[in-house]
């Protein structure tokens, strides 16, 4: 995949873990809801130009199961957040031809917020430019855990021979079903770690770290991830190198 009107290629699928919110509004001496809000400014940016490069996927970690230990006030905060950015973003993503998809754990979840979800997939859901997968209330082990029963239910009602199970059939039970998995994911803020993110997707996934908070992602930040994605060889376990 190109760049529109260029030859530098891009990879098929983006997914990054957006952190450092609360980082970043400590050291300017602000509350933490104003680094979340902030954080919603760079997402509209990062969606915004993963569409214009011509990525096909972009992944992002938007609320962990693990967050719900947060202050009950932080977390209030950040479901607020997710029912503002429906209601005013949702309807300009779909005018520029994005799909939105929203992976995790929906049992649980306030009525309207499940509703929201339902309406923002379903609206979006002919739309063939990039596709904005959302991971919200979700954890790749409970991810993993869910697909392994609903595979173990297959088999035992007969749909599924025991013989028959490969890693592409057990994808084909994760919430990722039908998109390709992630060639770059981006952490934000200097951390190192996955944290319960797309586990099984990032089986060969290449990772950039960036040192910058989320707030502060840009374009600039998004084309040097990039760039240090080509510097890679991607062997996928072989000896020879292999296209994105």
């Amino acid at each position: 995949m190109t760049v529109p009107g260029g030859r530098t290629p891009v990879p098929r699928h983006v997914a990054i873990i957006m952190d450092g919110n609360g980082r970043w509004a400590h050291a300017r001496g602000l509350p933490r809801s104003a680094g979340h809000r902030k954080g919603v400014e760079a997402l509209r940016t990062a969606v915004r130009a993963a569409g214009e490069m011509g990525i096909g996927y972009l992944t992002i970690f938007s609320f962990s199961s693990e967050n719900w230990s947060r202050p009950p006030a932080e977390v209030s905060f950040l479901l607020d957040l997710l029912r503002h950015f429906v209601r005013q973003d949702v309807a300009e993503l779909d005018r520029e031809n994005v799909r939105i998809r929203i992976i995790g754990e929906r049992q649980g979840l306030a009525a309207d917020i499940v509703a929201l979800i339902a309406e923002t997939e379903e609206r979006t859901r002919a739309n063939t430019g990039l596709t904005l997968i959302v991971a919200f209330n979700y954890g790749s082990r409970q991810e993993i855990t869910t697909a392994a029963r609903d595979l173990a239910i297959a088999v035992k009602e007969g749909r599924i021979a025991p013989d028959s199970i490969t890693p592409e059939l057990f994808g084909s039970f994760l919430a990722t079903e039908g998109v390709p998995d992630p060639d770059l994911l981006i952490r934000t803020s200097g951390e190192q770690r996955l944290s319960n993110y797309l586990l099984w997707q990032c089986a060969y996934t290449e990772f950039v770290f960036v040192d910058e908070y989320w707030p502060d992602f840009s374009r600039e930040t998004l084309q040097r991830a990039i760039a240090e994605y080509h510097t890679r060889e991607r062997r996928f376990g072989g000896l020879q190198a292999q296209s994105a």
